[in-house]
C-alpha cells in the first residue's frame, strides 16, 4: 500500500486509518485499512499520534500493539 497522509502538506506514507461514528461521538484509529474509503482518512504515524477528538467525543486507538509501541519510542 502506498497511500499518503491526508493532512494537507504532509505527503508522508499513511499507516493509520481514522474513522468516525457521529451518532456515538467516537473516533477510531486503526491500522491502515486495505481498501481506501472516502468516509475514512489515512494518516501518517505522526499525525495519527497527535489526533485529538472533538470536545465531548471519545478516541479509541485500536492500532496493533507493535505499531503503537514504535510510535511511543519515537515520542520519547
Amino acid at each position: 500500500m502506498s497511500r499518503r497522509c491526508a493532512r494537507p502538506g504532509c505527503g508522508q506514507p499513511a499507516d493509520t486509518t481514522l474513522s468516525y461514528d457521529y451518532a456515538q461521538r467516537l473516533v477510531w484509529l486503526d491500522d491502515l485499512h486495505l481498501d481506501k474509503s472516502p468516509a475514512n482518512h489515512d494518516l501518517c504515524r505522526r499525525h495519527a499520534d497527535r489526533t485529538q477528538p472533538p470536545k465531548g467525543w471519545e478516541l479509541r486507538d485500536r492500532r496493533s500493539a507493535a505499531q503503537t509501541a514504535v510510535a511511543l519510542t519515537f515520542a520519547s
